[in-house]
């Protein structure tokens, strides 16, 4: 499978690449924590956390593009989840992340954040994006605001109940307003 967005790109600080068996061990931790797992699925075992991972996998072969395991390029250490999602019955195509506990504060969702939706207008011909946010996820939320992405409406996901739909601003808009988010 040719895949439609770069496999592999890096930002300032980060490095957004395919997974390795070895992402395991971050990606489990993070979805050991009850409080940090909350808002992406909730917490799971480590053998869950296996399986979810290979779903985010087998989502690059099936669409094309997925989400990027995220690295830190000073420690190398794994940094989170960061792409794009559009599993059967979501209602668009999303902009989503994630980061382990360890990596939350520093920036580094909304810079990857930002290099995914460039990609995503890029390699995949579409004029928006949105994000599903949590309506408890201050932290997401400030993150899709800082991109320039406006709240659209309220949204039943299966298996994740009630979420805001956040509205990214399209190519031309960002193109009107370069400098800016």
């Amino acid at each position: 499978m040719e895949f439609l967005v770069p496999a592999q790109v890096e930002t300032e600080r980060l490095i957004l690449r395919q997974w390795q068996a070895s992402d395991l061990d971050g990606y489990a931790a993070a979805y050991d924590d009850p409080e940090h797992s909350k808002y992406i699925g909730g917490p799971c075992s480590r053998h869950m956390a296996w399986r979810r991972m290979a779903t985010v996998i087998g989502h690059w072969h099936l669409r094309g593009y997925g989400f990027w395991a995220v690295q830190e390029k000073a420690s190398g250490a794994f940094a989170g989840s960061i792409g794009l999602w559009y599993p059967e019955g979501w209602p668009e195509l999303e902009l989503g992340y994630w980061l382990t506990p360890d990596m939350v504060g520093f920036g580094y969702a909304t810079e990857a954040a930002r290099k995914a939706r460039e990609l995503a207008y890029e390699h995949l011909n579409i004029d928006t994006l949105i994000s599903c946010i949590d309506h408890d996820n201050a932290g997401s939320r400030a993150v899709v605001e800082r991109l320039g992405a406006v709240y659209e409406r309220d949204h039943e996901l299966l298996h994740f109940g009630q979420v805001q739909i956040y509205r990214h601003p399209s190519p031309s808009d960002l193109a009107a307003t370069k400098g800016r988010p």
